[in-house]
């Protein structure tokens, strides 16, 4: 049986499938920030929720980038972080990557 990485790298091959996931990269890379700093943390999603007075699917909905920013920004201060947004110029990545 393929492992999840070898299904990854070949689904990626579909230009369609690269597209879509490229497009949700950074939705991705949240979750996998707020999970990272929730295990930092040594809290397991029950725990959270408590000290957030929400559950268990509350706690999942936000880890799928589904909760507002003040309740993102809540979350982690709740496992002692603190969120900050920084942009990024497509303009320049853009010219970057084609020499201009």
């Amino acid at each position: 049986m393929a492992n999840l990485k070898t299904m990854k790298t070949k689904a990626l091959k579909n230009p369609a499938v690269r597209s879509e996931y490229d497009r949700l990269a950074t939705e991705f890379d949240l979750a996998d920030l707020l999970v990272t700093l929730r295990t930092r943390a040594g809290l397991t999603q029950e725990d959270l929720a408590k000290g957030l007075e929400t559950d268990k699917s509350g706690i999942s909905a936000i880890e799928r980038g589904r909760g507002s920013w003040r309740m993102m920004q809540n979350y982690a201060g709740a496992c002692g972080y603190r969120l900050m947004i920084d942009a990024i110029d497509l303009t320049a990545t853009r010219a970057s990557e084609t020499g201009r």
